[in-house]
């Protein structure tokens, strides 16, 4: 144990800042974004069931994804403390077992909410809890291999968030392309998750966290991240053609081909890369990542049109 950890384990209460800081409401955004694509793609006015979308929304991010920081943060005290130190639970801000605390009241709070919410959602929201704590916690900790621990987190954060705002509204299992646009984007966050991994290779390579810039390399990975970032949105603009939405196929593959440019500036410019691996990868997921998500809302529309129409 470091000496923070150490000196503060008899340290009795966190201050609520640092237990908001633990929760990292940056990092609600993702989920938050997918949710609101989802409802977006059900083809359902908000204004219908506007306390259950807000509801939704505070699941996804304050609730779920504020839980899945908090039992990441306990499991990787350890870590942080040679790649942030002043983090809340290794500088000894967030005392003791209480980061292992606030992640059990946040699950239990999580499940009350999606029982409200409907067996879908409460469906949706256990597995997204199952996967939290099984990305960071032992036995399982899968983020101790970049393949499976991006995909649990990509699968989470983007899956089944935009599922759960489809099922928030329509109350009941959404439509199949719904479905099938959701498990594209989070096939695509992957990549994003592997550019997140830049920050920490030194930490990771000490406390044998196999992130997949330690085992490939961050030239190798930023390539990885690149091709499954840019397939599925592929496979997103042929769906729309097929199913008579050329305007919003177009408008996704300009974003993807701008998401190009800057993948070939910042994470295929092996010289560059090399020069500041993580720098290059925190401009692309500023700039690139954001015409992802943009990306998601126009899939979303378009499917609120299909799904209308069909409904007409």
């Amino acid at each position: 144990m470091t000496r923070a950890l150490a000196a503060t384990s008899g340290m009795r209460w966190p201050k609520p800042s640092a237990v908001l800081e633990l929760l990292k409401p940056i990092t609600w955004f993702a989920p938050m974004w997918a949710f609101a694509c989802g409802a977006v793609s059900s083809g359902i006015a908000f204004s219908e069931q506007w306390l259950a979308v807000f509801t939704g929304v505070l699941l996804a991010g304050p609730l779920v994804c504020a839980m899945s920081q908090a039992i990441n943060d306990w499991h990787d005290r350890f870590v942080d403390a040679i790649n942030e130190p002043d983090r809340p639970i290794p500088s000894g801000r967030v005392p003791g077992q209480w980061g292992l605390y606030i992640a059990g009241i946040w699950t239990a709070l999580s499940l009350v909410v999606a029982t409200v919410l409907g067996p879908w959602v409460l469906g949706a929201t256990v597995i997204g809890l199952m996967l939290a704590w099984a990305y960071s916690a032992p036995p399982l900790r899968l983020k101790n291999n970049g393949w499976w621990g991006n995909a649990a987190v990509g699968f989470s954060y983007e899956g089944l968030a935009w599922f759960t705002g489809a099922a928030v509204l329509i109350g009941a299992f959404p439509d199949w392309r719904i479905v099938t646009l959701a498990v594209l984007y989070s096939i695509g966050a992957h990549g994003i998750m592997t550019l997140n991994d830049f920050k920490a290779i030194e930490g990771d390579r000490q406390m044998g966290v196999r992130s997949l810039p330690v085992q490939l390399g961050a030239e190798n990975a930023a390539r990885v991240a690149c091709v499954v970032m840019t397939v599925p949105q592929v496979v997103v603009i042929a769906l729309l053609v097929q199913w008579g939405q050329p305007v919003f196929a177009a408008a996704v593959a300009a974003l993807l081909l701008a998401q190009g440019a800057l993948m070939a500036r910042y994470l295929l410019n092996a010289a560059s890369l090399h020069e500041n691996p993580y720098k290059n990868a925190a401009i692309y997921n500023a700039t690139g990542t954001t015409l992802y998500v943009i990306g998601m809302l126009v899939s979303a529309f378009a499917l609120r049109g299909l799904l209308t129409g069909a409904v007409s």
